[in-house]
């Protein structure tokens, strides 16, 4: 596709990305061309799919197996009150196809299990994580890493966030680098329990789409190798670096995890050593 291929009405949608020096044409083209997966139509979720499908990224994958709630509507911008009881992944497609016919969407209705993740993330440029527990992002991260599929992390907790991204280079970390098992069962509580300020998945989405943006252009600096974090009662970002472990079971020089069936994704996410067990993960927010 080039800038002659553009309808008038794209044109017009998209000008202010095309008259940008960095974008242009060419990285409208970038956009329009490729696929992400969402892996969560959520707090995190919404807004990721919200900025994706504005920007015009031609294939979203949006996967959750949830339904919309009266409770979700404090932070999940994508779905309203005629939304409950519906399935977030119909609610998110209707609310795509509103915001841009550009973007075609591949919904996805379903809970991320090791026995489907593979055939899950293959043919996706770049995956983005709005999933809400420990057992989802390791399996995440274990999978896109095996695969080399570059991703966004992202997290909340009632008034902080994190971000980082890992773009699966040989020189790049994961996600296993900086926490190589999940806390003990319990010991961080969920959004259900703890509660969050309902903006605060707004910023740490629009990050992830950005991260995700940039990496489809191939423009300007990623989070990969550090973590961004927010604090939205201080309104203060500071920056961690995340150095790549030679002992990562994942990404190191001698890893143990080949597969995401060597893992027991529980409560530790640690390595299986001989058990059989394969539970079901959520993948919603």
């Amino acid at each position: 596709m080039s800038d002659l291929d553009l309808d008038p009405t794209q044109l017009d949608r998209y000008s202010r990305h095309i008259i940008l020096d960095d974008v242009g044409p060419e990285g409208q083209k970038d956009l329009l061309d490729a696929k992400v997966l969402v892996l969560g139509a959520g707090g995190l979720g919404a807004p990721i799919i919200q900025y994706l499908a504005a920007a015009g990224v031609g294939t979203l994958g949006i996967a959750d197996d949830d339904e919309v709630e009266l409770s979700n509507l404090q932070r999940q911008v994508i779905h309203g009150d005629d939304d409950v009881g519906r399935k977030k992944v119909d609610s998110a497609a209707e609310f795509v196809a509103d915001l841009n016919p550009d973007v075609d969407v591949e919904r996805h209705d379903l809970r991320v299990t090791p026995e489907n993740i593979e055939e899950l993330i293959d043919g996706y440029d770049f995956v983005v994580d709005g999933t809400d527990n420990f057992e989802t992002r390791y399996l995440v991260n274990d999978a896109c890493t095996l695969a080399g599929i570059p991703f966004s992390h992202g997290s909340i907790f009632r008034f902080e966030g994190q971000v980082t991204t890992f773009a699966g280079d040989d020189d790049s970390p994961c996600y296993r680098c900086l926490f190589p098992e999940a806390p003990p069962a319990g010991m961080v509580p969920n959004c259900a329990t703890a509660g969050v300020l309902g903006v605060l998945p707004g910023t740490v989405g629009c990050l992830q789409a950005t991260e995700a943006v940039k990496h489809l252009m191939g423009k300007g600096e990623s989070l990969d190798g550090s973590m961004l974090f927010f604090d939205a009662l201080d309104m203060e970002f500071d920056k961690v670096e995340i150095p790549k472990q030679d002992d990562c079971p994942v990404c190191g020089d001698n890893p143990a995890i080949e597969s995401v069936h060597d893992v027991e994704y529980t409560a530790s996410c640690a390595i299986d050593v001989g058990g059989d067990s394969e539970p079901e993960i959520e993948a919603s927010d």
